[in-house]
């Protein structure tokens, strides 16, 4: 009996993924160091990743099981992680960063819940629009801070607008993940596949 084809996890994107959450400790070294200059740089090389990991993964066909599960979650190590910076340096509202989080360490906490419970979440639970708008604002808003800090140059009409912006679209998408959670689990103890 022939054995299973195991996937090839070690492809570019997954590479390209892997190397995201490796940029995440020098962006808060850099940002200790107040070497803000540095820090956005590698969080826009961490972000322009993001972008290219996924359409490198469908141009080349090397979508895989590992890369969709590691994929969300270097985007969520890298802006928790950021907007907790942002916060305690009070550049951001502090309820922002209590928004992101929590949304986050929910829907991680809902994955592994569901996991436990027996639902294959893998199935069940794709990106949706609103949370890649969510990600993408997220993105922008911490660059144009970072920007703003290293250069001296406010705009903080653009900044509140991205403020709001993310503000809506992570409370959407939470509110989103949620509902498509709560649908999952499954009744009377029995799993669902």
């Amino acid at each position: 009996m022939t054995p299973p084809l195991r996937e090839n996890n070690w492809t570019i994107p997954n590479l390209l993924t892997v190397s995201r959450i490796m940029l995440t400790p020098g962006f808060v070294m850099a940002f200790v160091d107040q070497r803000f200059d540095l820090a956005w740089v590698l969080f826009a090389i961490a972000g322009f990743t993001d972008a290219l990991d996924g359409t490198l993964a469908r141009l080349l066909k090397q979508r895989s099981t590992f890369g969709a599960m590691l994929d969300p979650l270097a985007d969520k190590i890298l802006l928790v992680t950021s907007f907790i910076c942002l916060a305690v340096q009070d550049w951001i509202p502090g309820w922002l960063s209590i928004l992101v989080v929590s949304r986050d360490v929910f829907i991680v906490g809902g994955l592994a819940l569901l996991n436990y419970s027996g639902v294959d979440v893998k199935r069940g639970i794709r990106p949706v629009w609103i949370s890649k708008c969510a990600t993408t604002a997220q993105i922008a808003l911490v660059l144009l801070i970072m920007v703003e800090h290293s250069t001296m140059s406010f705009h903080p009409d653009l900044r509140l607008g991205l403020v709001w912006t993310v503000a809506a679209l992570t409370a959407m998408s939470g509110v989103y993940y949620l509902a498509i959670g709560l649908s999952m689990f499954p009744e009377n103890g029995q799993a669902r596949h």
